[in-house]
């Protein structure tokens, strides 16, 4: 059994934090990258070099790349053989809360959804919790800004309603968001499961490297599909109009109840936020 102190994970998450605030990951840049040459609308190409500038000196100067840093959803793959000295949620949450008062981010989170009263700190994380193989902790911070948030959906979709129906809710989530999810997106797809199974299959679908396709070959191939009927809206970057409106459809499925086809789409904006890190 190897033990790892919770004073650790919370170091940890802090430096997490503000990493995923100031620097877009290398598979995200090199996305951004790609979207310039393939983009065929000037506008867009235009767009798409001052996402990237943007990016470059968020990075360079240690500041914020977007004002909105995001609720931080913060993902805990815990090794079964390892065993945390402390409170691993309590953790988190104190890492976040030190990340973002020391990292000067900005503190999105109300208290009650209702009441809407700022903790001040951006705490709590919303924490993702799950027992993996091994004694190591690994860590996966994702800020969600509220404007690509927003725009997610969940549906439960009949069975009958197949392939087409998964179709016209990819499209319609992201023709319905158009700017204001501030593409170029990543489309997170989660398929099967439960209700609340399929919305986390949908938002772990956005940790995978941009473009890395499914392992599956029939999912691999409706990421495709998706892909190509996306782009084909013309929404483009920022959503004045062009070729290149999503980087990657992520897609991950879960069996599911026959009587059943649940179908959540989350959409992640161009500032596509996150840091990992092993312990």
């Amino acid at each position: 059994m190897r033990e790892i102190a919770a004073s650790q994970i919370t170091d940890t998450v802090a430096q997490l934090c503000m990493q995923a605030a100031y620097c877009l990951p290398d598979d995200v840049v090199a996305a951004l990258r790609a979207g310039v040459e393939r983009e065929q609308s000037p506008r867009g190409k235009a767009i798409l070099r001052l996402l990237l500038e943007n990016a470059d000196a968020a990075c360079g100067e240690r500041t914020p790349l977007c004002q909105d840093t995001g609720l931080a959803v913060v993902f805990a793959d815990v090794g079964q053989e390892a065993r945390i000295i402390g409170d691993l949620d309590e953790a988190i949450h104190a890492g976040v809360r030190r990340g973002y008062t020391e990292g000067y981010l900005r503190a999105s989170v109300v208290a009650h959804p209702l009441a809407r009263t700022n903790t001040g700190d951006n705490t709590p994380a919303v924490v993702h919790t799950r027992l993996v193989a091994g004694d190591k902790v690994h860590l996966f911070v994702a800020p969600k800004g509220a404007g690509s948030e927003n725009m997610s959906a969940l549906r439960m979709l009949k069975p009958a309603d197949g392939v087409e129906g998964i179709r016209r809710l990819v499209l319609e989530t992201v023709e319905q968001a158009g700017p204001s999810a501030c593409p170029p997106l990543i489309v997170g797809v989660g398929l099967g499961g439960t209700m609340e199974m399929a919305a986390l299959l949908a938002k772990r679908a956005l940790l995978r490297r941009v473009g890395q396709a499914s392992a599956d070959k029939t999912t691999a191939a409706l990421e495709r599909d998706l892909l190509g009927r996306v782009n084909a809206t013309g929404i483009g970057p920022s959503g004045l109009g062009g070729t290149f409106t999503a980087m990657a459809v992520h897609v991950e499925t879960y069996p599911c109840h026959i009587a059943s086809l649940p179908v959540a789409v989350n959409l992640q904006c161009h500032a596509a936020r996150h840091a990992e890190a092993e312990l």
